[in-house]
């Protein structure tokens, strides 16, 4: 059993369903990229029993909530798309505005939002909708960008009993995790600011995990300490603090990363799993327990292999900026 603390309370995490992307037509007029219509019903998973035992029997009314902290955050990760379009918005000259005026919104608002969300039953679909006439999910939807945001939902009990369902929005760029344009202005700031012709290949390198950097993580640790798969080709020299993050020294220092193998990397990397310093494994609420028993991971199993010696500081911050703790 999972607890999360929000707010001053404690609840029970009785499961959650991860990604539910925001799509064109479900978005304000300003940021449709497409034929987007603005339609207020939001499609949360096809007609089945998983569906239904997450949100509950048909015409269901359920108790939501979106947190203030979770709104900034979205609004900060997707800055680089507001500032500098990929996606031809309809108010595409006006973004980098808007991002400012929103966050200014947002900042207004109360820590804890409430909301409730009604299934559509006069649609007839094998598809499942909600809708709602409560502001913050207009303003969810004056926020979000679609095709490269989704929604996720932890469904929680609360001390006294009553359920209620945490949503949040991330943001996931074209399936990776982050724009080409921040890649390209972080190479470019490298250029820049670096003399050093052979300090500059190296950090280069180090932005996606090769060179030197690649290197001396291979020759400390030649294998993935959760997976214990040591075929190079399918290892990925990860950073634990971001890169981006980390200043000239941390971007190539071999103690601030891990090798894994792609699947524990993207986890590693979103801040699905984390890791403690004595090895053991924490695991984001916001993974599905469904998914958690596919990819086999266990919430504080040891990992008597991971090195820790020398990452303790780095480990320090993943887990407390980059691991999605869901709890305020």
């Amino acid at each position: 059993m999972t607890n999360i603390l929000i707010n001053s309370q404690y609840y029970e995490v009785i499961d959650t369903k991860e990604k539910m992307t925001v799509p064109d037509c479900f978005v304000v007029k300003t940021n449709t990229i497409g034929k987007g219509n603005g339609e207020k019903k939001f499609y949360i998973g096809n007609e089945n029993p998983e569906t239904r035992t997450f949100f509950g029997n048909k015409g269901f009314n359920i108790n939501c909530f979106v947190l203030k902290q979770d709104l900034l955050q979205y609004l900060d990760d997707c800055k680089t798309e507001y500032m500098n379009p990929e996606q031809n918005y309809s108010a595409k000259q006006k973004m980098p505005m808007l991002w400012s005026e929103r966050v200014e919104k947002v900042q207004q608002l109360d820590d804890i939002i409430q909301f409730t969300l009604k299934e559509q039953i006069q649609i007839e679909s094998p598809r499942i909708y909600v809708n709602t006439n409560d502001v913050i999910y207009n303003f969810i939807r004056e926020l979000s960008l679609p095709n490269i945001t989704y929604l996720a939902a932890i469904k929680l009990k609360s001390e006294t009993g009553n359920v209620h369902y945490y949503f949040r929005l991330f943001i996931d760029y074209f399936e990776d995790t982050e724009n080409a344009q921040r890649i390209e202005q972080e190479i470019a700031k490298i250029e820049i600011e670096i003399e050093n012709s052979e300090e500059k290949v190296q950090l280069t390198k180090s932005r996606i995990g090769q060179g030197k950097y690649r290197q001396a993580l291979l020759a400390e640790c030649p294998y993935c300490p959760v997976t214990m798969v040591s075929d190079d080709r399918l290892l990925i020299a990860s950073h634990i603090k971001p890169w981006v993050m980390s200043n000239t020294a941390e971007k190539t220092d071999p103690k601030n990363g891990f090798m894994l193998t792609p699947t524990i990397d993207f986890l590693f990397d979103r801040g699905f799993i984390t890791f403690t310093n004595d090895k053991k494994m924490l695991i984001s609420p916001w993974l599905s327990k469904i998914t958690c028993s596919k990819l086999q991971i266990i919430p504080e199993k040891k990992y008597d292999m991971l090195p820790i010696q020398g990452r303790e500081r780095y480990l320090n911050y993943h887990r407390e900026h980059i691991f999605k703790k869901g709890v305020a």
